[in-house]
Formats: C-alpha cells, sequence, structure tokens
C-alpha cells in the first residue's frame, strides 16, 4: 500500500508571514514532531497543506474530536467475509508508509487517546498496536504534526506538559493588517478595497476578545464573506451571515458587531 492519494496535486495558496516556511522545512529533515499553536481559522491547516505540497509528502490530516479512540487513531480489527481482518487506521498508515500525519486541534481528543503518539515522538520512533500485538517502526519520511488553540484551554482540555514537551512549536497569529488584506482578497477574489473592510471589522471584534467573546472573526470567516458579497450580498447581510451570526449568540454583543460593520462599510 502506499499513500499517493495523500499527495496533494495543486499549490495550496499561502502567504507567509515571517519565516515560518524555513523553519518547518529544518525541522522536517530531522523528522522533528511538530505543534501548531493559534487561534482557529487563522492559517495553520493551510500552512500544512502548502509544506505538504512544497516537500511532495503525502499529508495525512485526522480532525480531532472529544469521541475519538485511540483505535480509531492505529486500527481495530473488522469482520469480513473472510472472518476477522485488521485494518490499520490513518495514523498507523501514515507511520507504516512514510509522510506527514496531522493531527488537527488535538486538544479535542481525550487525553488516554493522545497517549499514543508519545512513542512516536522521542528517539523511539514506533507505534504499538496493543490489539495486534506489534510494534510498526516508522518510515524513514514520517513526520508528526498537531495543531491546537491555546485560547480555548482550560483544566479539562489542554495538553499535557508531557506531550507539549515532545513537540517544537511555531506561533500562528492574525496576520498583518496589510497581508491579512491580501489574504481575503486572493481568496475570497475580491478587491484590494473590500478586503481593507473586512480586515477592520475583524480588528474590531478581535478587541472584544475577553469582552464579551472567546474569539474575533478569524481569517476564515472574513473570506466567507467576501465571497458572498462578490455573489451580490451586501457587505452587511454578509458580515451578519459569516461574522456575527457565528461568533455570537448574545444580543448586545451583536449589536456591537452590527454598529462596528457599519462603522467601517
Amino acid at each position: 500500500m502506499s499513500l499517493d492519494h495523500y499527495l496533494i496535486a495543486d499549490e495550496p495558496y499561502y502567504r507567509q508571514t515571517g519565516d515560518e516556511i524555513a523553519l518547518f522545512e529544518a525541522a522536517h529533515a530531522e523528522r522533528m514532531p511538530m505543534m501548531l499553536k493559534g487561534p482557529t481559522g487563522c492559517g495553520k491547516t493551510r500552512f500544512v497543506e502548502h509544506v505538504a505540497w512544497r516537500l511532495k509528502k503525502p499529508l495525512v490530516t485526522i480532525a480531532c474530536h472529544e469521541d475519538m479512540t485511540a483505535s480509531d487513531l492505529v486500527g481495530r480489527f473488522l469482520l469480513d467475509a473472510d472472518g476477522t481482518v485488521w485494518q490499520d487506521g490513518p495514523l498507523t498508515q501514515a507511520v507504516r508508509h512514510g509522510g506527514i500525519c496531522y493531527l488537527d486541534e488535538i486538544v479535542e481528543a481525550r487525553q488516554d487517546t493522545t497517549v499514543v503518539i508519545h512513542t512516536l515522538t522521542d528517539e523511539r520512533r514506533f507505534l504499538p498496536l496493543e490489539k495486534k500485538n506489534e510494534l510498526v517502526t516508522a518510515h524513514p519520511d514520517f513526520q508528526l504534526m498537531i495543531s491546537y488553540n491555546p485560547g480555548y484551554q482550560s483544566v479539562l482540555k489542554d495538553l499535557k506538559e508531557s506531550t507539549k514537551q515532545r513537540f517544537a512549536a511555531l506561533d500562528f497569529g492574525y496576520p498583518a493588517i496589510n497581508i491579512e488584506a491580501e489574504i481575503i482578497a486572493n481568496e475570497g477574489n475580491v478587491d484590494a478595497e473590500l478586503a481593507t473592510k473586512l480586515v477592520s471589522i475583524a480588528v474590531r471584534s478581535r478587541n472584544l476578545k475577553g469582552h464579551g467573546l472567546d474569539e474575533g472573526a478569524s481569517t476564515r470567516m472574513l473570506i466567507h464573506a467576501a465571497r458572498l458579497v462578490r455573489n451580490g450580498i451586501s457587505l452587511k447581510d454578509a458580515c451578519q451571515v459569516a461574522v456575527v451570526l457565528p461568533i455570537t449568540d448574545d444580543p448586545d454583543m451583536r449589536d456591537a458587531l452590527t454598529s462596528a460593520i457599519a462603522a467601517c462599510a
């Protein structure tokens, strides 16, 4: 089996904001486990897709959630017409055949599930399949990556220090205003003037973080709004649908965001 179907054929658009690509490529040369930290919708996943394309490596992405079990990662025995057979999970496939395995928003997974990656993050580089009584030695091309949003961390939902300290880390945030406008113009296929207005709206919403909002408007949200405007929706209505309603249910916060939109429109 190969991971060719996980290769990314076309270049994903990514606007570099610093030296993050060079830092990652140096880490990849050592197959160093990497952790991407930053708010939701700021470009972490797009970055992973872009560097996987640059390196011509298969990318196995796993969206973590609270019901995910270790078996969902490593595999399980299944019944078929010939009896009981073992089926590798996505993590095991990446370990066996080489490639980048990306655990997206790993903090959403149960802590007892994430423990299974520990042996892949040090000099051992193997994955134990306890149900199969097998140790899978990592392919030379295998690299593990995780992401999480530190803004959502809590006592009950955070990475253990024993997990964090196994990774090198890159810190992601929202880009500078001119760069974020460039990204929105490119991804939303809109002009620079509209993109700049959307960033101004986002900046005002981000200033409300901790004052009624858990998170401000993400770059992803702004791209959604830009695409709605491109399809004939007014800026006010597009921002209402793509930003205000998804981001809060509080009537006062919705009024505040609507006023910010009106001021920038």
